[in-house]
C-alpha cells in the first residue's frame, strides 16, 4: 500500500510534464516561426477581400463597414502574435491551435463579400463569419491558458480578458443572426467592448521576446503594403497594358515603397530597441500601446491607400467607361489620401509613445495629405496619385538629407547587432 501511494505523485507529475512538454516556452532571442508566416497568408487573402468589398460598395457605408471588418481581423491577428511570443507557435498544442485558427479565418475571408448581405443559396455568410471569429478568439484564450505554464498572474490576466472577449463574440453572433441595421450596431458595439475591455483588463501579460514581437508587426505592415501593390494589378486584370496603366502601377509602387521606407528605414529598428530596453510591466504596456493599438491605424491606412490605388488603376485603364481626364470618385480620393494621413499620424503617435518626441516634418506632411483632396478633387485620377507619390518621395528625400548623421548612426547600430 505504501509503495503504491509513493508511486502516485511521480506518475501524476510525469503526466503533467508530458502535457507541458507540448508547450515550448519562448526566450529572449526567439524569432518568427515559419508557421506564423504561413498563418499570415490567410490574412493576406482576408485583407484583399476587404479591399474588394469596399471597392464594390464605394461610399461612406462601404468604407465604414470595411473598417469594422479590418478591426475584427486585426484583433484576431494580434491575439495570436501575443500567443506566439509566449510559446513556440510551431510546437505541440499551439501548432494545433494555429492551424485550426487558420482554417476558421479562411472561412471568415470567404464570407467577407457577403458579410452584411447574404446572397442565399448556401450557408449564412454573416453567421459563418461571426461564428468562426468567435471560435478563433475563444480557442486562443484556451490555448493561452495552457501556454501560461503555471504562471498565476498570466492566468488571472486571461480570466479578466475572457470577459470582454466573450461579450464581444456573443454580440457578433447575435448581430449576424439579426442582420440589417442591428448587425451594424451590435458589431460596432462588440468592437468597442473588445478593444476597450482588453486594454482595461490589466498588464499581466508576458513578452519574453521583443525581437519576435517587433518582427511580427513589421511583417503585417509588409502584408498590408503587399495588398497596395496587388490592388493595382487586380484593378487592371482584364485590361491591356497601356502607358497610363503602367504609369499608375509605377506611381502606386512608388507610394507603397515610400510607406515601407518611412517605417522600416529607422522607425522600426528604433522601436524594437526601445521595446528591448524595457522590462516586465513597462515592456508589456509599451508593446500593447505601440504595436497592438497604434499599428492598427497604420495597417488600416495602407488598406485604404490600396482601395484608392485600385480605383486609380480602373479609371486609367478602362477607356470604355472613363476618360483619362476623369477625377477619382470622392470616396476613393479621400480613402487614398486619408489612408496615407492615418499612416503618418499613427507614426507620430508611435514615436511619441516610444521616445517621447514628435517628428515635425511628418506632422506637416500628414496635415498636408489630410487636406490635399480639397485641392486635388478635380484633377485626373492619375494626377491625383502623382501628387501623393511626389509628396511622399519629397518627405523621404528631406529626411535622408536633413537627418543624415542620426540616420547613419541608427542604421550602423542595426547592422552591428
Amino acid at each position: 500500500m505504501t509503495q503504491q501511494t509513493d508511486a502516485q505523485p511521480p506518475d501524476r507529475a510525469t503526466g503533467r510534464q508530458r502535457f507541458r512538454a507540448r508547450i515550448v516556452p519562448t526566450a529572449q532571442g526567439h524569432t518568427v516561426t515559419t508557421l506564423e508566416l504561413f498563418f499570415d497568408l490567410v490574412f493576406v487573402f482576408a485583407i484583399t477581400q476587404v479591399t474588394a468589398f469596399m471597392a464594390e460598395d464605394l461610399g461612406l457605408r462601404g468604407v465604414l463597414r470595411g473598417l469594422v471588418l479590418l478591426a475584427l481581423l486585426w484583433f484576431v491577428w494580434c491575439s495570436y502574435a501575443w500567443l506566439g511570443n509566449q510559446a513556440h507557435a510551431d510546437e505541440g498544442v499551439v501548432r494545433a491551435a494555429m492551424i485550426s485558427a487558420m482554417a476558421a479565418m479562411f472561412l471568415v475571408a470567404l464570407a467577407i463579400p457577403e458579410a452584411w448581405q447574404d446572397e442565399g443559396g448556401g450557408l449564412s455568410a454573416p453567421v459563418v463569419l461571426a461564428a468562426a471569429l468567435a471560435l478563433v478568439r475563444l480557442l486562443h484564450l484556451g490555448v493561452y491558458a495552457v501556454a501560461a505554464l503555471g504562471d498565476a498572474v498570466l492566468r488571472r490576466q486571461l480570466l479578466r480578458t475572457a470577459g470582454p472577449v466573450t461579450v464581444a463574440v456573443v454580440l457578433l453572433v447575435v448581430g449576424a443572426v439579426l442582420g440589417g441595421p442591428a448587425q451594424t450596431v451590435l458589431w460596432a458595439l462588440a468592437l468597442v467592448i473588445d478593444y476597450s475591455g482588453v486594454y482595461a483588463s490589466g498588464n499581466g501579460w508576458r513578452l519574453p521576446s521583443p525581437v519576435h514581437f517587433a518582427e511580427r508587426h513589421g511583417l503585417i505592415v509588409i502584408i498590408a503594403l503587399g495588398e497596395s501593390i496587388i490592388a493595382v494589378g487586380v484593378g487592371v486584370l482584364d485590361l491591356p497594358l497601356t502607358v497610363p496603366i503602367a504609369g499608375a502601377a509605377l506611381l502606386g509602387l512608388a507610394a507603397s515603397v515610400a510607406l515601407w521606407w518611412l517605417y522600416f528605414d529607422v522607425v522600426a529598428p528604433v522601436a524594437e530597441r526601445e521595446l528591448s530596453r524595457r522590462e516586465g510591466v513597462e515592456r508589456v504596456r509599451l508593446a500593447r500601446d505601440s504595436y497592438t493599438y497604434l499599428h492598427f491605424p497604420m495597417v488600416a491606412g495602407v488598406i485604404y491607400l490600396a482601395l484608392g490605388l485600385k480605383k486609380v488603376a480602373e479609371y486609367v485603364g478602362d477607356a470604355s467607361h472613363h476618360a483619362l481626364t476623369d477625377p477619382l470618385p470622392t470616396t476613393a480620393l479621400w480613402a487614398m489620401y486619408g489612408g496615407v494621413a492615418a499612416y503618418l499620424i499613427a507614426h507620430l503617435a508611435f514615436r511619441l509613445r516610444n521616445v517621447g518626441s514628435i517628428n515635425r516634418p511628418r506632422a506637416v506632411v500628414a496635415l498636408v495629405v489630410l487636406v490635399a483632396p480639397l485641392a486635388t478633387a478635380r484633377l485626373p485620377a492619375l494626377a491625383a496619385l502623382a501628387v501623393l507619390a511626389a509628396v511622399l518621395v519629397a518627405l523621404i528625400v528631406f529626411e535622408v538629407v536633413r537627418y543624415a548623421d542620426a540616420r547613419a548612426r541608427v542604421r550602423a547600430e542595426i547592422h552591428h547587432h
